[in-house]
């Protein structure tokens, strides 16, 4: 199986938002799920604003979130949305991009009143992409997402529980589903109408 896409959508390296992608990636690993992270802010910034799909690098990132069989999709929030970076990236996708795929959404931000950027900003246009299921997303504030001495993250051990369920949702909803090609034709005369 091609590896789990995990998309950064964030600016800054390191960013809280990347070390629940890191989280994500170690609960998969457990799983024997190999997973991929694609950071957009590596991408070539001109190639990105241009949405020149023939760039190397961004062709090879079209191509790693075609292969995949599940996407993680992670994004500080700023101004009740999800980061202009990660738009940016989503708007040069085909609009049939993730069509048949399991997304996983998760953002981080300042304080809980932004939780909601997930449901009103970021899962439309996941849809308007043609995902064909997207799990209901993990919120984390920054309160939630430490950084320690070592300059690592910390994740606290409640937001590291949801993220383990949310993984395991994935893992049980996402990836064991067969890929959707269609439905089998249905012979006339097998189809039942009540009035």
């Amino acid at each position: 199986m091609p590896p789990v896409l995990l998309i950064a959508g964030s600016p800054s390296a390191p960013s809280r938002s990347t070390a629940l992608l890191h989280a994500v990636a170690d609960h998969l690993a457990q799983r024997d799920v190999e997973a991929q992270l694609l950071q957009v802010r590596d991408l070539p910034a001109a190639s990105l604003l241009a949405a020149d799909t023939t760039a190397p690098a961004i062709a090879k990132a079209v191509d790693a979130l075609a292969a995949a069989p599940a996407i993680v999709v992670a994004t500080p929030v700023y101004k009740a949305a999800y980061s202009g970076l990660l738009k940016t990236f989503l708007d040069l996708l085909p609009q049939t991009a993730l069509k048949g795929k399991t997304v996983l959404p998760l953002a981080t931000g300042g304080s809980p009143h932004h939780m909601l950027a997930l449901d009103y900003a970021l899962r439309p246009v996941l849809q308007s992409l043609g995902a064909r299921h997207i799990l209901p997303g993990v919120y984390a504030s920054d309160a939630q997402v430490t950084l320690v001495p070592e300059g690592a993250y910390r994740l606290q051990d409640e937001l590291a529980l949801r993220l383990a369920e949310a993984v395991n949702t994935l893992a049980t909803e996402g990836l064991q589903r067969p890929p959707v090609h269609g439905f089998a034709p249905v012979a006339f005369s097998d189809v039942r109408c009540s009035v």
